[in-house]
């Protein structure tokens, strides 16, 4: 959980581990907008770390799927594993992060909705390419949950292991407010990782979400 005084505290994964850390951030309202403002020598607060990664094992061979600003998330899997590696975005300008997945991925591949760079379609379709070629033991990802939603399917068809990590709006952290609660599962606490199987039990995947007050909201 990372703030500065003045501001909401927001959520966020490493972009970057060891012994210096970093996250990524994407501007999208007032609080993500006074990170953003911040300079070198100036100060954040952070209280964590909270939740569950990804499960890591030798002699797995993984397949890393990113999905927007969810490619920051997956960039310490993918140095860990130097895993082939399949990132997703709306167009090239939307793709973050290009060089350095480029320089741990041992196979990269892109795909962009408008095609104007890489694959012209959407992550889970180039995929579905990587998958007819080559044979992996369990997919890491990261992004949009209508990726994910797709994602989880098609493993699920081609009875391929997989972790999500998962996105709910998030306010303690530490599994007390119930404000990310999915199906019983805390997001911030039991996850935001969840395997395969974790996700096929959860019928709010994909499906609905709360806002900031605890209400169910229809994703659909």
């Amino acid at each position: 959980m990372v703030w500065e005084p003045g501001m909401q505290e927001i959520p966020m994964s490493l972009s970057k581990t060891g012994r210096i850390k970093s996250i990524t951030v994407k501007r999208v309202g007032p609080d993500t907008s006074r990170l953003h403002e911040l300079s070198i020598g100036d100060e954040i607060r952070v209280r964590g770390p909270y939740g569950r990664g990804y499960d890591i094992r030798e002699g797995v061979e993984y397949l890393v799927v990113g999905g927007g600003v969810g490619t920051a998330s997956v960039l310490p899997a993918i140095k860990e594993t130097g895993a082939d590696t399949v990132i997703g975005a709306r167009s090239e300008r939307d793709i973050i992060l290009k060089d350095r997945v480029m320089k741990y991925a041992r196979g990269i591949w892109f795909s962009t909705d408008d095609g104007s760079f890489g694959f012209r379609g959407n992550a889970v379709q180039l995929m579905r390419e990587r998958l007819s070629e080559k044979r992996y033991g369990c997919v890491l990802a990261c992004g949009p949950e209508i990726m994910l939603y797709h994602l989880h399917s098609a493993c699920v068809e081609l009875g391929l292991d997989c972790q999500l990590s998962l996105e709910r709006h998030m306010k303690c952290g530490a599994g007390l407010c119930g404000c990310c609660v999915m199906d019983g599962q805390r997001v911030c606490r039991d996850g935001p990782v969840f395997t395969r199987d974790q996700v096929s039990a959860m019928r709010d995947f994909g499906a609905s979400k709360r806002d900031e007050c605890g209400r169910a909201v229809s994703l659909r």
